[in-house]
């Protein structure tokens, strides 16, 4: 049995993550009662603000299955403390995966945490651990769409359902994507184990392309339709209309314009 061994200082809450938790509120306060001037600006800021938040809950998850997996170098790291400016590749993990949805509404976990890898035994531990974060999304997207498939949106204000709507695209995008038996991402992760060491060899010089290589492939028409009728399957699956979603990336986008049937009740 593997003995986890970190400090109390190593699992306390960053100061930074309670600080875009609490903007997240704030701004969720906001797009809810309608209180900013600017309804898109709102949404702009709370879903940016809970997109960080989840980005940092998919590492923290790869960390802690790891901790409990045999490397309890995550702690001196930071990694538990949910501190986005801890990661390996800050750039990769926040800078990048924001401006993916800026410029496409497409939801893309960047760079992951840094896994000493060889401190861990067991291939099913190794999996495990790359599948931890789009798992997390998983269950992102699961909270957002909750009140859709509960049939609970009585009383819930339009602006923030088409937020809450579009949130979930980005959560179900960012688990399909990185679930991608692709290089770099953590689907890859999850396949490595089991792979031949010759297979792994040749792989491995693509390895950080592989992020880019997605992305730009999503800008290829016909391929990004393909994907992106797949997403809109699964959220009507969760009762999630493509309507709602569609609107909450035009909210989102403020400074391109609102469509007036976006901001009242359907």
């Amino acid at each position: 049995m593997t003995t986890v061994t970190t400090s109390r200082g190593d699992r306390r809450l960053s100061p930074v993550f309670v600080g875009i938790l609490a903007v997240t509120a704030v701004t969720g306060w906001a797009t809810w009662t309608g209180f900013a001037a600017r309804p898109g600006l709102a949404v702009f800021l709370f879903v940016t603000a809970s997109w960080i938040v989840s980005l940092c809950l998919h590492e923290y998850a790869h960390a802690r299955t790891a901790l409990h997996s045999g490397d309890v170098s995550v702690g001196a790291k930071g990694y538990l403390t949910l501190n986005p400016m801890r990661y390996t590749h800050a750039l990769l993990s926040i800078v990048l995966p924001v401006l993916f949805v800026v410029m496409g509404g497409i939801g893309l976990p960047g760079g992951a945490v840094f896994i000493e890898r060889h401190r861990i035994r067991g291939r099913w531990r190794h999996s495990l651990i790359s599948a931890a974060g789009p798992l997390t999304n998983v269950l992102f997207a699961a909270v957002c769409t909750a009140p859709f498939w509960l049939h609970a949106l009585d009383g819930v204000p339009p602006v923030f359902r088409h937020a809450l709507a579009f949130l979930a695209l980005l959560q179900v995008t960012a688990a399909l994507l990185n679930l991608l038996p692709v290089p770099g991402l953590d689907g890859y992760g999850v396949v490595e184990p089991w792979l031949s060491a010759g297979v792994k060899r040749q792989v491995e010089p693509f390895a950080p392309f592989g992020l880019l290589f997605v992305f730009a492939l999503l800008w290829v028409p016909s391929v990004n339709a393909v994907f992106f009728d797949l997403i809109d399957a699964v959220l009507r699956g969760l009762d999630v209309g493509a309507g709602s979603s569609d609107c909450g990336y035009w909210l989102y986008r403020f400074w391109n314009g609102t469509p007036d049937l976006c901001l009242v009740s359907p």
